[in-house]
């Protein structure tokens, strides 16, 4: 039901924003892109007298859209001026907020979105075949039976409802195992089956248990050991010292990551603070911490190596170790792949409903320009209580990551482009970026594969911790950046 709500909310927002937008004359196009905009479509070439006078983001932002100035073989056609004096000839004059309503990224509209969800669950069909064949051959082996009895005096604490060496346990720990190293590809799948098996002990199949509230709230956190996506991306823009942010991203996923868990405790009436929970948290953070030191040792280049290499080298082992115990038990190992294989085909196609209705109402929510409405009202808040407002820049990243993992990963880009790789927004923004998961998305997904409708409290739970990270990420960045 509150999904339900929230989804209804995000379209009734949308069009009423967008309806404004258009009927009040500031974007009246704003109607069209929101059904049959797209992403792909490139910005025209508009050539200008001299930006003098602007704000320098503004001056970058038109840049960024195409704007180039003026020359003898270009001849200008728009001219920005501060005070909105009117200039003669074929100059068309703006003012700056003329300038930067007409400064509209471009994005998919609900047409071409339809189109992205579709072709996404597509591509998780091969994958989740792969990944879900070899979870049949663990099973077959008894591999995740053994996994599940090593975390199990942890997991027994966090999941009561779960049997004791149940495939669940096995399946939850590979998930956040794959997470911890950022395999996406690797994690969708181990999660999805981790939802599966925690649904044949759902005693109510339409509404989510407590085991999988406090597994997908943390999966949701978002807890990852190298952002290295993130390194890589700043050092390609050019940062001074592209490994900066890694301390920072990995102090805001773990504070998200304890908040997610401390939360659903909280809800379900669960002890922490019992030595077995303590010592497990204790015995990870070292871990932690021993490789946040190794890492701050090592260059942009060494840290990327070194996390394709441990990231990829964890997989084929994973695959080795899988055919080695199913050699060992001599179980027909290709029958068991190509069992679980079919499995993940059903999967991919069973989520196609669920996310083409949320990647839709997101797509509108963002296009229509709620966002900067957002925006402009934090800034405009923080402004009257006479406090730095510095990290509003970055905001539009942190909106958007709980809805759509490549709408913040393009509004980290433009936010580096538009205020500098290193600087504080930019900064900001990249630690943002890496401390949190895409919830709406995680709930369409993840619920949708086992045809959960009542979410009960993981939308609430969920936004808490993603609220919690960033406002840890935006203390980190004061600490760290200045």
């Amino acid at each position: 039901m509150a999904l339900s709500k929230i989804w209804a909310a995000f379209i009734l927002v949308a069009v009423l924003v967008a309806g404004y937008k258009n009927f009040s004359g500031q974007d009246k196009d704003i109607i069209s892109r929101m059904v049959s905009g797209k992403a792909s479509d490139t910005y025209d070439t508009v050539y200008y007298q001299p930006l003098t006078g602007l704000p320098a983001d503004l001056a970058q932002k038109a840049i960024a859209f195409g704007w180039l100035p003026a020359d003898s073989l270009h001849p200008a056609t728009i001219a920005v001026v501060p005070g909105g004096t009117a200039y003669t000839g074929s100059l068309q004059a703006l003012t700056p907020e003329q300038l930067n309503n007409r400064l509209v990224k471009h994005t998919d509209g609900i047409i071409e979105t339809s189109k992205t969800a579709v072709n996404l669950s597509i591509g998780l069909i091969g994958i989740m075949a792969l990944f879900m064949g070899f979870m049949a051959i663990a099973e077959a082996a008894g591999g995740i039976r053994l996994l599940s009895r090593i975390i199990g005096p942890f997991f027994g604490r966090l999941f009561p409802e779960v049997p004791k060496g149940h495939p669940a346990m096995g399946h939850m720990m590979m998930n956040f195992s794959a997470n911890l190293l950022g395999l996406d590809n690797a994690a969708t799948p181990f999660g999805l089956k981790a939802m599966e098996s925690l649904q044949e002990l759902n005693p109510d199949k339409a509404r989510a248990s407590n085991a999988q509230l406090m597994f997908l709230c943390l999966h949701a956190s978002g807890l990852t050991l190298i952002p290295v996506s993130i390194i890589a991306m700043r050092s390609a823009l050019g940062a001074h010292n592209p490994t900066d942010i890694f301390v920072p991203c990995m102090i805001a996923t773990f504070v998200a990551t304890l908040a997610a868990m401390s939360i659903v405790a909280f809800k379900q009436r669960i002890h922490l603070f019992q030595p077995v929970v303590l010592g497990w948290i204790l015995g990870i953070s070292v871990l932690i911490a021993l490789l946040v030191v190794y890492i701050t040792r090592l260059n942009a280049s060494g840290v990327q190596a070194f996390s394709s290499l441990l990231s990829n080298g964890i997989i084929l082992l994973i695959f080795l170790l899988i055919i080695l115990g199913a050699l060992y038990k001599k179980i027909n190992i290709f029958d068991a792949f190509v069992s679980g294989a079919k499995g993940g085909f059903e999967v991919a196609v069973r989520i196609i409903p669920y996310l083409v209705g949320m990647l839709v109402a997101i797509s509108m929510l963002r296009t229509s320009g709620a966002f900067d409405v957002a925006v402009q009202g934090i800034r405009t808040l923080f402004l009257a209580l006479g406090t730095d407002t510095r990290f509003v820049d970055a905001m539009p990243t942190a909106l958007i990551k709980p809805l759509s993992g490549s709408g913040a990963r393009g509004m980290m880009v433009d936010t580096m482009q538009t205020f500098g790789v290193d600087s504080f927004a930019g900064r900001l923004s990249a630690v943002l970026q890496g401390s949190s998961d895409t919830t709406f998305y995680v709930i369409a997904v993840y619920f949708g594969a086992v045809s959960i409708r009542n979410t009960r409290y993981a939308i609430g739970a969920m936004l808490l911790a993603d609220l919690i990270g960033i406002i840890t990420a935006v203390l980190v960045a004061y600490l760290f950046f200045g």
